[in-house]
């Protein structure tokens, strides 16, 4: 993962340094301690002052000092602990990354131009590009219709998250699902926390419903990832991955089709 800018890293050093002690496997600080840290620092911050924290929860690595903490095989995660709360907190190492060996599937571009066109950044493109095209009814084999997207909610013991979309669906049965969605940029990787979040959502608002969450990684090649991943003793599994590659109907091998009915 890149390493976040450097201002943001003196921040979280010394945020996270002014908690720590040898064997430690949770810190917790408040939102303010990063306002009153910058303050001693003399350090700017920006106008959206979650900017710093969401940078390292999911966008970049904390900075190499904290890094050196961790014991082999474990890593530090920051994960919201209530309004206006964090933690840090060690995790097993457990980043998902698209299989290179599995078959992608071709089919029909069904995403209007113009989308393509204004779509403002990755994470955009790629939840239009799954909604436009009913990837995740193919990938489910479910009925799903998206309920919102950039979905802001709070959570008890975690506080304020975003999905950034939800779908709901059923089956041939009648049974209904809900599904959160997460969406990462080529650079980006799947991490434990957002995925709880989204599983933790599901389980207090939508109480007795079946949870299905899915993760849409775009790759080279025009490629989306699917995956549908679940949480295993604070591990996230995978239950199934897949690859799609939108093309013009009539660029689709007529064999290929006839393969994937085998």
């Amino acid at each position: 993962m890149a390493k976040a800018e450097n201002r943001y890293s003196v921040l979280i050093e010394k945020i996270f340094f002014d908690r720590y002690f040898e064997g430690a496997k949770e810190l917790e600080f408040a939102r303010q301690d990063i306002e009153e840290s910058a303050s001693e620092l003399k350090i700017g911050l920006p106008k959206n002052l979650g900017d710093v924290l969401y940078s390292f929860r999911f966008r970049t690595a904390l900075p190499d000092n904290i890094e050196n903490t961790q014991p082999e095989g474990m890593e530090w995660v920051i994960e919201l602990a209530g309004r206006a709360v964090y933690r840090f907190r060690l995790v097993k190492i457990n980043r998902i990354l698209p299989r290179s060996d599995l078959i992608t599937i071709n089919i029909p571009d069904a995403t209007p131009e113009i989308i393509r066109a204004y779509a403002l950044d990755d994470e955009q493109a790629l939840l239009a590009i799954v909604r436009y095209n009913r990837l995740i009814d193919t990938f489910l084999g479910l009925t799903t219709y998206s309920l919102q997207n950039h979905l802001r909610t709070t959570v008890k013991g975690i506080g304020q998250i975003e999905i950034d979309e939800l779908y709901v669906g059923l089956d041939k049965h009648g049974c209904q699902y809900v599904i959160p969605v997460q969406a990462k940029g080529g650079k980006d990787q799947i991490g434990i926390v957002q995925t709880t979040q989204d599983i933790r959502f599901v389980e207090e608002k939508f109480t007795g419903m079946r949870c299905r969450a899915i993760a849409a990684q775009f790759m080279s090649d025009k490629i989306v990832a699917l995956f549908e991943l679940t949480l295993l003793e604070d591990e996230i599994k995978v239950v199934e991955e897949r690859h799609y590659k939108l093309v013009p109907a009539n660029k689709i091998d007529q064999n290929a089709i006839r393969n994937y009915r085998l």
